[in-house]
């Protein structure tokens, strides 16, 4: 008997968590599921967590208190000096989508580099870099360049698949090259989830994180794609000659000629981005003054162009107003969403999966990671940015994750994760402005080398993480 009341206190007492603890749980799942089903992102946020607040209520599960730390919140939200910059650099970025800044470099850029095997290949990455330190924003970037370079890569002899897949990379540079509007809104996040990690540690004069620091930790990791970009356009180009033809000699300009249009074409874009960047970098402004001066140069790059006019002015504020009220709706929606997840003790929950996961900190990393990485599929970048980051990032930073480092991390798995059929969103952008002749399999296949290209960054900055670490650090000594 007493075997037998030993063996029934010892399943008793087993269970860990009963199913009532696991909310937070469903409360993320029903989140995903509402959001991969087409509802509106900040409304599902915001409603998902109210209901499921007044369930755990009536429950007895959930404490009503952390409801009303929902004003607190907003005003945050509101008064925060960092999220300023988004709509100045949404405003950049239009303006000069506006003042085609894009066309006048492709076609500067093609006819500079038209008489080597690859040469339109290598505009394509080198414009969609400066589009990605101009604008910032994938969408357009993608579609722009779709618009612009593919009629001409295929008109030229250019495999479609190559063509394809090198818009499609391009475009999504958006995503890891400052100044990036996913940069922005993730180093705010993180900043909040670096100093709460360390609150939570018993650290009450916390250090900080700044979006400058990402900027500057994203520079090296993000030229070095854009290197090995280049690299594989020149080799496939060296390889196999006969899908990357050069111009006919006809099509090549003057020297002189050219010279002039290389100059009224690359150097106003290449100087507001190193008056936005140099700014932040030399310390003489943070980058919520950095993105007004990339909003004001912007503006005068297309008076210079003759192109700012009512119109384009109204069009362009109509569309900042548009994408800014999008993601402080969602802001909104997310805060109430972390509330609610932390009033179901999920903080606690994530922490100890994690914390017991097999290999310790580099398994939790690897899981995160992967779970960016499917999501990626489905979600935007602002809704893993608010979701999932506040709640796997304060745990990831308490084991001693370098906060820059996991910003530059997270940045570009999901820059690899728009690229991967059959659900990358930059997929998607490129086929609803391709023309009919090239196929969804050609994206497909063309995007195939890039996404290796993209592994190996990942690989390279975390087998060796002073890639994103160094510069801040020299940037912005102690």
């Amino acid at each position: 008997m007493e075997f037998a009341y030993e063996a029934m206190d010892f399943s008793y007492q087993a269970p860990a968590y009963g199913p009532l603890d696991f909310m937070a749980l469903y409360l993320f799942l029903a989140v995903c599921l509402f959001l991969m089903a087409g509802f509106p992102v900040a409304l599902t946020l915001g409603g998902t967590a109210l209901l499921f607040a007044g369930v755990g209520h009536w429950l007895g599960v959930f404490d009503d208190a952390f409801l009303g730390a929902l004003p607190n919140r907003l005003y945050g939200i509101m008064t925060n000096q960092t999220l300023m910059a988004v709509p100045l650099f949404v405003f950049m970025g239009v303006m000069l989508e506006r003042s085609r800044v894009a066309e006048e470099l492709l076609d500067t850029l093609s006819s500079l580099f038209g008489g080597l095997r690859g040469g339109l290949g290598l505009s394509v990455v080198l414009v969609g870099m400066l589009l990605a330190a101009s604008t910032g924003i994938v969408g357009a970037t993608v579609v722009t360049m779709g618009l612009l370079a593919l009629p001409t890569m295929l008109k030229r002899g250019y495999d479609p698949a190559l063509s394809s897949g090198a818009i499609c990379a391009s475009g999504t540079l958006g995503q890891i090259i400052p100044p990036s509007i996913v940069l922005v809104l993730l180093g705010d996040v993180l900043s909040s989830a670096y100093q709460q990690a360390q609150l939570d540690q018993g650290i009450f004069s916390p250090d900080t994180v700044s979006v400058g620091d990402l900027f500057v930790g994203a520079l090296i990791p993000g030229l070095l794609l854009v290197g090995l970009y280049l690299a594989y356009v020149l080799a496939t180009a060296w390889l196999r000659p006969g899908t990357m033809p050069p111009l006919p000699p006809e099509l090549r300009p003057a020297p002189r000629a050219l010279l002039g249009r290389v100059s009224r074409a690359l150097l106003p874009p290449l100087g507001l981005i190193l008056a936005v960047l140099g700014s932040i970098m030399a310390g003489a402004a943070t980058p919520t003054e950095a993105a007004a001066v990339g909003a004001v140069g912007a503006m005068l790059l297309a008076a210079a162009r003759k192109r700012l006019d009512l119109a384009t002015l109204n069009a362009v504020m109509r569309s900042t107003v548009e994408v800014t009220s999008m993601v402080f709706l969602i802001l909104i929606g997310a805060a109430l969403f972390s509330l609610v997840f932390r009033g179901f003790g999920g903080d606690e929950l994530v922490h100890d999966f994690l914390s017991d996961l097999p290999g310790g900190t580099a398994g939790a990393l690897i899981l995160v990671m992967l779970l960016m990485f499917l999501l990626g599929f489905v979600l935007d970048f602002i809704e893993i940015t608010f979701v999932v980051v506040p709640i796997v990032g304060p745990v990831l930073l308490a084991m001693g994750v370098d906060p820059v480092w996991l910003g530059v991390m997270i940045a570009l798995n999901l820059q690899t994760s728009f690229l991967t059929p059959p659900f990358g969103f930059a997929l998607f952008y490129l086929r609803g402005v391709a023309p009919a002749e090239v196929k969804t399999g050609h994206i497909y296949r063309g995007v195939l080398p890039f996404i290796l290209i993209q592994l190996i960054a990942l690989g390279l900055v975390a087998a060796w993480p002073q890639l994103a670490t160094w510069l801040p650090e020299v940037v912005f000594p102690d």
